[in-house]
């Protein structure tokens, strides 16, 4: 039986290497009906094996057709997935860009606006702090100008003292007899007839009676600012006598300067 076996497995193996026409000739080559028999078995077990193989192979490939199917659609779907991913992405990135454009603008008219309110604030409070300066210098002026008729005569005599002074220099806090500020000048003339003036134009404005502008005599005291920082000695004519500022000297100038609050008859 082995030999058998042996010799049919051997025709088996020619059949392979001939082609189909050898299984014919395997069977025809039999001696007898056993054998005959048994390379029909052999056959048969070959080429159910050899289907089994075959079938194997066909759903091996089918399933390897579905799997790439599979991956071809996934990789489309992919694709499809990261197309809008990177439209989306342009669109927030254009959206973005155009925001920060909004927002620079917004940002330069905010400062523009800024700017221009800042000006509007500065020039209403220059404005203002005008009008009240204003305010203050005719209510002064006012008050000056409606004082009642003095009692006090009139201190010509400081005048001519006043004028022996005429050139000498301003210095800031001197009350004589080299140089002079404004209210060390008047208060050195006037103490040379027996009055004693403070040391401050404000102070003089109320060292003595109030004299309207239409009463003036020579000798009043005469004053300027709001609040007061200057003052004179009438001498007539609309002109007054006095120590004016650094850098110039004791001299005569004209009543009409625009700052003018008022006089004092000491």
């Amino acid at each position: 039986m082995g030999e058998l076996q042996g010799s049919l497995n051997k025709r088996a193996a020619g059949m392979y290497r001939s082609g189909p026409l050898s299984f014919i000739e395997v069977l025809l080559g039999a001696s007898d009906f056993q054998e005959f028999a048994a390379a029909w078995d052999l056959l048969t077990d070959v080429n159910r094996k050899d289907a089994e193989v075959v079938a194997e192979l066909k759903a091996a490939r089918a399933e390897a057709e579905k799997a790439e199917a599979k991956l071809v659609k996934a990789e489309a779907a992919a694709k499809k997935e990261r197309d809008r991913m990177a439209a989306r992405k342009r669109t927030i990135e254009g959206e973005l860009a155009e925001r920060a454009r909004m927002f620079a603008g917004i940002q330069s008219e905010i400062a523009s606006l800024e700017e221009a309110e800042r000006a509007r604030a500065a020039a209403a409070a220059r404005a203002a702090a005008a009008r009240a300066a204003e305010a203050r210098r005719k209510a002064l002026a006012s008050r000056g100008s409606s004082a009642g008729r003095p009692t006090r005569s009139p201190r010509g005599g400081v005048v001519d003292i006043a004028m022996r002074y005429l050139g000498y220099p301003y210095r800031w806090g001197a009350s004589g007899p080299d140089a002079f500020d404004c209210s060390g000048f008047t208060m050195f003339v006037y103490a040379q007839v027996g009055v004693s003036l403070p040391h401050s134009s404000r102070a003089q404005y109320s060292s003595g009676e109030r004299v309207s502008r239409s009463d003036l005599q020579p000798g009043d005291l005469v004053f300027f600012g709001s609040p007061i920082h200057h003052v004179g000695i009438y001498v007539g004519g609309g002109d007054y006598i006095h120590a004016p500022n650094t850098g110039d000297v004791v001299k005569i100038s004209s009543l009409s300067r625009s700052d003018y609050v008022g006089a004092v008859r000491p």
